[in-house]
């Protein structure tokens, strides 16, 4: 089994600094042991021009059948598990191999050039010998919507000699483009067994997990989804359920910070058409952690945490010391859970974050005593009939010092090209405020809990319509004479 990863470079930015984004030098041959085999990196070339590294998998087929988990023919065909195509052809062999022997470059992970890893590179992957049930048509299905712009898919024929036996399922592909090379080494990760459909090795629950990581990012919206996790956990209908319910869960977050599509034409229309967009969702979790950071919090509650994209970026800034995620699908914490890795989360970053399930709409006394309360998207998810629930829960028994409260506005609504006229961005919206109704319900709250609000604008503010977003950022107040202190005094009183 082979496969070659190369890229190109300058003098000032040399295409050898591959070595270092996978951690394995290019004047080096390096063998590591797996458990059916050897596998050995090198590099045929490394210039600051060109540098390509190479991964080789020998595999021992006479172990893989003893250790009772070959899959190379029928039960009753005595040498096929012996005379088959596993040494030959990438599969999940492979699949293995490249994330035990470039762990640190499948996670992203390069302390030496931190910036390198972060950034898309000039990519270029060979795989000689590709199993494609499916054909070349699927291999193209699976890797075009990936981001490569291009993507050669060669049929092997079945004998050189005799063109006339047609093709095998084997195909030469060769993948060229501007990626991350960890994306490019997850993608891999997955697709490889699923095109050769099989699985060298028995298909766990915790395979779900492996799935889901190196599927994010990409996976939840890509068009032939279903089929890669039926294949990747070999048609296993509880896991391939499990995955696809998850994968679902990521998919509707991420249409909720921008349902209506990424191009927002209030932009100016001089600005340069190939600069990508800064995301609506990226601005909101800026503008939160600039309030938060304003407000001196330390310890802080995501009511309505989600899939756990502000506590990751929360846990990003040591200042915020503990992070409580609060969410009511036991679903999304798990993926949550996932996206944050606490189960390899060091002991000391560990302390720092807690996810916990509940309804925002019930007093909790474990969320009492805390500096800020985030309710990022929140609020228009709930009837608003449960508002003075949601109110109450997080204004009067709570109370933390700073309640940012961020919603959509409905007036911007008009800029976005792909919506409708009269829909909201997002199906479970149950209503979307303009401004003036937003300042109404968070002047009143702040009037009936002892805070005062200021507003702020989240997004590109226009001039007719707003901005994309609102927030409104509620302090409590430090007065012994405000509205709820007095109702407190007065019940006690009585």
């Amino acid at each position: 089994m082979f496969l070659t990863i190369g890229t190109t470079g300058t003098p000032e930015r040399p295409a050898t600094d591959l070595g270092f984004l996978l951690h394995k030098h290019p004047d080096k041959a390096q063998a590591f042991s797996t458990s059916h085999g050897s596998a050995h990196v090198f590099y045929p070339e490394a210039s600051a021009e060109r540098c390509t590294a190479a991964l080789l998998l020998e595999v021992d087929p006479v172990a893989l059948v003893r250790r009772g988990k070959g899959r190379g023919g029928a039960p009753d065909a005595a040498l096929a598990q012996y005379v088959n195509d596993r040494p030959y052809a990438a599969s999940s062999l492979l699949s293995v191999a490249l994330a035990a022997v470039f762990k640190s470059a499948l996670g992203g992970v390069c302390r030496a050039m931190p910036e390198r890893a972060a950034s898309p590179l000039p990519l270029r992957i060979e795989v000689p010998a590709l199993p494609a049930r499916g054909g070349a048509e699927l291999v193209r299905k699976l890797f075009a919507p990936l981001g490569w712009s291009r993507v050669e898919v060669t049929a092997v024929p079945l004998d050189e000699e005799f063109p006339a036996w047609g093709d095998s399922r084997y195909v030469r592909l060769v993948l060229e483009g501007e990626l991350r090379l960890a994306d490019a080494l997850r993608q891999l990760y997955v697709l490889l067994p699923v095109l050769d459909d099989a699985k060298h090795y028995w298909v766990a629950p915790d395979e779900v997990d492996k799935l889901l990581r190196a599927g994010e990012g990409w996976l939840a919206d890509h068009p032939e989804r279903p089929l890669i996790t039926r294949r990747y956990l070999s048609h296993r209908w509880g896991l391939t359920r499990q995955a696809d319910q998850a994968l679902e869960l990521v998919r509707l977050a991420e249409s909720d910070d921008l349902d209506v599509g990424c191009v927002d034409n209030a932009v100016d229309e001089s600005t340069d058409t190939e600069e990508k967009p800064v995301p609506l969702a990226e601005h909101r979790r800026t503008a939160i952690l600039d309030a938060l950071r304003a407000a001196g919090a330390s310890r802080v509650l995501d009511l309505g945490c989600g899939q756990g994209q502000l506590v990751q970026a929360l846990l990003k800034d040591v200042r915020f010391t503990e992070i409580v995620g609060v969410d009511v699908s036991m679903r999304a914490l798990t993926i949550a859970s996932r996206r944050l890795k606490l189960d390899r989360m060091g002991e000391r970053q560990a302390d720092r974050v807690t996810l916990r399930q509940g309804s925002l709409t019930y007093t909790d006394k474990r969320l009492a005593g805390y500096d800020a309360a985030v309710l990022s998207e929140v609020v228009e998810h709930l009837d608003l009939p449960r508002l003075p629930a949601l109110e109450y829960a997080v204004f009067g028994a709570a109370r933390p010092g700073t309640v940012l409260v961020t919603t959509p506005n409905v007036e911007y609504n008009v800029r976005w090209e792909t919506l409708p006229a009269g829909h909201v961005r997002h199906g479970d919206h149950r209503f979307e405020w303009t401004r003036a109704e937003f300042r109404d319900w968070a002047g009143q709250v702040a009037e009936r809990h002892g805070y005062t609000v200021r507003y702020e604008p989240v997004g590109p503010d226009d001039p007719e319509v707003g901005p994309p977003t609102q927030m409104a950022v509620f302090t409590r107040a430090t007065e012994t004479g405000t509205t709820t202190e007095k109702k407190a005094k007065e019940a006690e009183a009585a």
